[in-house]
């Protein structure tokens, strides 16, 4: 295991936080609610937070692609080839209006179709992820006011599954009947309902254990979880076990499921 993040993700992890920040201001200040064509809701803080992380990944990758929710809800998506950025400016926007918390800022680097690379802020939280294969994967405790030393970051890695049973993590905004259905098939003891990509990331810290998935998800929603959960040991594929791709022509994702150890 690589005990130092490489220079790259540092640089994303930067960025990440300084997005974060910008989102914690329009928390703090308030923000109005917009309903995009496909009637998800979309704020100030989305767009203004997407536009920063834009500009960022132009300076540091030039000219690599970069698909982003609210450019592609806009019209505007790329073609990308093997190696691409997925970013969700504010993952969770339900949980952001709702002010519980539970949202993140998800920055993923892609090659060969895997998700190498990736961060995950959930700044209402407190919480910072990042990982990246071959590599770690580390957590920071990390407010919006001041990016903290990263060499204070901890390694987390997934947890063997515990023998009285497992710890599920679900939607809080999206649990349905197939998921109940799919976790009957697993000894489950516990359930935690999480926003956001903070499912994968409560995986990869060891703290559940499966995170299945079918209801509709954009490849920007998983990407970063996905790099930073399989950094720390896990695994994302579909529900049939094989590998989880991105690059889809129109970046919706299959069903699928997050593990943590075996």
């Amino acid at each position: 295991m690589v005990s130092t993040p490489s220079e790259r993700l540092v640089d994303l992890v930067r960025l990440t936080h300084s997005a974060g920040g910008i989102i914690m201001r329009h928390y703090a200040e308030g923000t109005e609610t917009r309903k995009k064509a496909d009637h998800s809701p979309v704020t100030d803080a989305d767009e203004e937070a997407e536009k920063h992380i834009l500009a960022g990944l132009n300076t540091l990758v030039p000219g690599v692609p970069v698909v982003a929710e609210e450019e592609v809800a806009a019209g505007r998506m790329p073609k990308v080839g093997m190696h691409f950025f997925l970013v969700d400016p504010l993952d969770g926007t339900k949980e952001f209006i709702n002010r519980n918390g539970e949202f993140t800022v998800n920055i993923a680097e892609v090659v060969n179709g895997l998700a190498v690379r990736g961060v995950v802020y959930a700044p209402a939280k407190g919480r910072l992820f990042f990982g990246e294969t071959p590599g770690s994967a580390w957590e920071i405790a990390a407010d919006a006011s001041g990016l903290p030393d990263l060499g204070q970051a901890r390694t987390i890695k997934v947890r063997r599954p515990p023998p009285d049973g497992l710890t599920a993590v679900a939607s809080r905004s999206h649990r349905d009947k197939k998921t109940e259905e799919y976790l009957a098939h697993y000894p489950v003891k516990d359930f935690i309902t999480a926003g956001s990509s903070l499912k994968f990331c409560l995986v990869a810290a060891g703290e559940a254990d499966i995170y299945p998935r079918h209801g509709t998800t954009m490849e920007w929603d998983t990407a970063a979880g996905d790099a930073v959960l399989t950094a720390a040991g896990g695994q994302v594929t579909n529900l049939d076990g094989t590998a989880f791709l991105y690059g889809r022509p129109d970046f919706t994702n299959p069903h699928f499921v997050a593990r943590g150890g075996r």
